[in-house]
Protein backbone atom coordinates (compact mmCIF):
# COMPACT_ATOMS: atom_id res chain seq x y z
CA UNK A 1 0.00 0.00 0.00
CA UNK A 2 0.96 3.60 -0.70
CA UNK A 3 0.77 6.28 1.41
CA UNK A 4 -1.59 9.08 -0.15
CA UNK A 5 -3.06 12.27 0.47
CA UNK A 6 -6.58 12.23 1.40
CA UNK A 7 -7.46 16.18 2.29
CA UNK A 8 -5.96 19.24 2.61
CA UNK A 9 -7.49 22.25 4.53
CA UNK A 10 -6.18 25.55 5.06
CA UNK A 11 -6.81 27.89 7.68
CA UNK A 12 -5.59 31.56 9.28
CA UNK A 13 -5.70 32.87 12.52
CA UNK A 14 -4.29 35.61 14.60
CA UNK A 15 -3.36 37.42 17.45
CA UNK A 16 -4.29 41.04 17.07
CA UNK A 17 -2.58 41.93 20.38
CA UNK A 18 0.71 40.68 22.20
CA UNK A 19 2.55 39.61 19.11
CA UNK A 20 1.77 35.80 20.08
CA UNK A 21 2.90 33.71 17.13
CA UNK A 22 1.86 30.69 18.89
CA UNK A 23 -1.57 31.86 19.66
CA UNK A 24 -2.19 33.05 15.83
CA UNK A 25 -0.95 29.47 15.11
CA UNK A 26 -3.19 27.74 17.07
CA UNK A 27 -5.98 29.85 15.65
CA UNK A 28 -5.42 29.20 12.42
CA UNK A 29 -5.08 25.09 12.80
CA UNK A 30 -8.55 25.37 14.46
CA UNK A 31 -9.77 27.19 11.57
CA UNK A 32 -8.53 24.93 9.55
CA UNK A 33 -10.12 21.83 11.18
CA UNK A 34 -13.36 23.53 11.91
CA UNK A 35 -13.94 23.62 7.53
CA UNK A 36 -13.63 20.01 7.60
CA UNK A 37 -14.92 16.59 8.64
CA UNK A 38 -13.32 13.40 8.30
CA UNK A 39 -16.61 10.90 7.73
CA UNK A 40 -14.84 8.76 5.33
CA UNK A 41 -12.68 7.39 8.14
CA UNK A 42 -15.79 6.22 10.07
CA UNK A 43 -17.49 5.64 6.64
CA UNK A 44 -14.59 3.55 5.06
CA UNK A 45 -13.60 1.61 8.69
CA UNK A 46 -10.04 3.66 8.92
CA UNK A 47 -8.26 3.38 12.06
CA UNK A 48 -7.42 7.28 12.83
CA UNK A 49 -4.81 6.40 14.99
CA UNK A 50 -2.81 5.55 11.57
CA UNK A 51 -3.84 8.73 10.09
CA UNK A 52 -0.46 10.70 9.28
CA UNK A 53 -1.31 14.30 9.76
CA UNK A 54 1.08 17.02 8.43
CA UNK A 55 0.66 20.48 10.07
CA UNK A 56 2.65 23.60 8.13
CA UNK A 57 2.15 26.91 10.00
CA UNK A 58 3.70 30.20 8.25
CA UNK A 59 4.38 33.03 10.49
CA UNK A 60 6.67 35.98 9.86
CA UNK A 61 9.12 34.61 13.32
CA UNK A 62 8.90 31.12 13.06
CA UNK A 63 11.24 30.06 15.69
CA UNK A 64 8.44 32.09 18.06
CA UNK A 65 6.16 29.33 17.53
CA UNK A 66 5.94 26.42 19.87
CA UNK A 67 5.45 23.18 17.75
CA UNK A 68 4.84 21.29 20.57
CA UNK A 69 1.28 23.27 21.50
CA UNK A 70 0.71 23.32 17.88
CA UNK A 71 1.27 18.96 17.76
CA UNK A 72 -1.22 18.64 20.84
CA UNK A 73 -3.70 20.74 19.75
CA UNK A 74 -4.87 18.09 16.93
CA UNK A 75 -7.05 15.97 18.39
CA UNK A 76 -6.11 12.27 16.00
CA UNK A 77 -3.42 10.64 14.23
CA UNK A 78 0.38 10.63 13.74
CA UNK A 79 1.21 14.37 13.69
CA UNK A 80 4.17 16.45 12.80
CA UNK A 81 4.41 20.15 12.48
CA UNK A 82 6.52 22.29 10.37
CA UNK A 83 7.01 26.27 10.49
CA UNK A 84 8.76 28.26 8.05
CA UNK A 85 8.74 31.84 7.39
CA UNK A 86 4.89 33.37 6.08
CA UNK A 87 1.93 34.84 6.92
CA UNK A 88 1.98 38.54 7.97
CA UNK A 89 2.94 41.16 10.73
CA UNK A 90 0.81 44.50 11.20
CA UNK A 91 2.56 46.84 12.80
CA UNK A 92 0.36 48.98 14.96
CA UNK A 93 0.49 52.67 13.97
CA UNK A 94 2.12 54.88 17.53
CA UNK A 95 2.82 51.38 19.17
CA UNK A 96 5.37 48.33 19.36
CA UNK A 97 2.20 45.96 19.26
CA UNK A 98 1.57 44.17 16.58
CA UNK A 99 -0.98 41.78 14.70
CA UNK A 100 0.39 38.52 13.65
CA UNK A 101 -1.51 36.52 11.19
CA UNK A 102 -0.54 33.08 10.40
CA UNK A 103 -1.71 30.42 7.72
CA UNK A 104 -2.01 27.05 8.12
CA UNK A 105 -1.93 23.71 5.70
CA UNK A 106 -3.16 20.69 7.24
CA UNK A 107 -2.80 17.11 5.31
CA UNK A 108 -4.31 14.32 5.98
CA UNK A 109 -2.46 10.82 4.72
CA UNK A 110 -3.35 7.38 4.42
CA UNK A 111 -2.07 4.00 3.73
CA UNK A 112 -4.17 2.95 0.53
CA UNK A 113 -3.95 0.68 -2.57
Amino acid sequence: MALKRVILEMGMGNDLHGSDYTKAALRAVQDALHHSSLAFIGSLGLDSSKMQVEVTIGVQKPEQVDSEKVRASLPRGQVSVKVVKGGLDVPQEGRHDEAVIASAAIVVRYELP
